[in-house]
């Protein structure tokens, strides 16, 4: 009995695709979202490690641009109101409330500094949400991806417990492959959150750090332009 059950047991397909396709629709279902919710995942993750490699090189460029000495209504001229890189609309929203802000006759309007300011720091929020925008995502993914794979177990092994007890049989041939199938829900839920929480860590700091770039040269730039005001 012993041999024949082990011999029912090999002859059942325990990959991840006979798995699949054994299950019930809502373990289908379930298995499907966590599949989805990776792939939409690493979509994000690769997206965003390129988008913030390009804002390092570009805001590294801008620093050079911006420090090498050339007059700094040169450099507004040479990158116009709307520029490519994010450091640089900064800037630009900056230099573009500065001039706004002279009268006809080269005086300044009072609360140019202010002005300013706000300008910058509504630029920076601009800024800021367009290099977080995603990471919402890959937190959600991580915090309910594994809750979702415990759903498709449970409801496996329910399917599992109510098929032996129809058939009237607990030999390896019946459970396990009920068994297997439900765990296969909690492995993929696993397989989507665990590089959704580390790589939401990751660029959560990486995206702290540049918007902390832009803050320090928006209160440098200010500093300047506070300068010329007093001066």
């Amino acid at each position: 009995m012993e041999a024949e059950t082990l011999a029912l047991a090999q002859e059942i397909d325990f990959s991840m695709w006979g798995l699949f396709a054994r299950a019930t629709v809502t373990v289908k279902l379930v298995m499907l979202m966590l599949v989805g919710a990776s792939i939409w995942s690493w979509g994000i993750i690769i997206q965003k490690m390129i988008n913030y490699r390009l804002a390092r090189r570009e805001a590294d460029a801008f620093d050079r641009a911006f420090w090498s000495g050339n007059p700094l209504d040169a450099l507004f001229d040479q990158i116009g109101a709307e520029p490519p890189g994010q450091a640089a609309r900064i800037f630009s929203a900056g230099m573009t409330e500065w001039r706004r802000s002279h009268r006809s006759d080269g005086g300044l309007i009072p609360g140019a500094q202010a002005r300013i300011d706000r300008s910058m720091d509504v630029a920076i929020s601009k800024e800021t949400e367009g290099l977080q925008s995603g990471l919402s995502v890959l937190a959600t993914v991580g915090s309910t991806a594994p809750f979702v794979g415990l759903f498709g177990t449970v409801w496996g092994i329910m399917t599992a417990f109510i098929e032996i007890a129809e058939q009237q049989n607990t030999n390896l041939a019946v459970v396990a492959p009920g068994i297997a199938e439900a765990l296969m829900a909690t492995g993929l839920g696993l397989l989507a959150a665990i590089p959704a929480v580390i790589f939401y860590n990751k660029l959560s700091a990486d995206s702290d750090r540049i918007i902390g770039g832009y803050e320090a040269f928006a209160d440098e730039f200010a500093t300047i332009l506070s300068r010329q005001l007093d001066s």
